[in-house]
């Protein structure tokens, strides 16, 4: 982290949720490199968007090596790929040393197995599933002019 408390993130996978974080921390001041395999990815980032976009294949080293990953705050593994995600992440971790990683999964089963390699996660299955067992505690919202039972 620099001085100032700005981060140096890299993103792999600038999907929805890639690009949503990548556009959110490049407005909140960071520096930011999203990664993507399809440049058509990239399209999901904003006008005022400041950071870097790069195509290649996070899952190869030398793309990682050479986006400076060893110089990051933070590497966020974000593709739909549980099984490219957890490789990023792992490389990042390991090889480069990166102080924080944090995979998206799909299947939240393999939540325990990646914190056991020192990776935070974030399931996008699980968090909605929470919401909508949450939900149920509440009323149902009616339509207008409706009533609930």
């Amino acid at each position: 982290m620099s001085s100032d408390g700005r981060l140096f993130v890299i993103i792999v996978g600038c999907g929805r949720m890639g690009s949503y974080l990548a556009n959110k921390l490049s407005a909140d001041g960071h520096s930011v490199v999203a990664i993507d395999v399809n440049e058509s990815a990239f399209a999901g980032l904003s006008a005022e968007y400041s950071g870097f976009r790069v195509q290649g294949d996070a899952a190869e080293f030398a793309v990682l090596k050479q986006n400076k990953t060893d110089k990051a705050d933070l590497v966020i593994a974000a593709t739909s790929d549980d099984n490219v995600n957890l490789m990023v992440a792992q490389i990042a971790k390991r090889i480069f040393h990166v102080p924080r990683v944090i995979a998206r999964i799909i299947y939240p089963r393999r939540g325990e197995f990646y914190r056991s390699q020192g990776i935070e996660t974030i399931c996008p299955t699980s968090i909605a599933a929470e919401v909508f067992l949450e939900s149920l505690k509440k009323p149902p919202i009616a339509a207008e002019g409706e009533t609930t039972q």
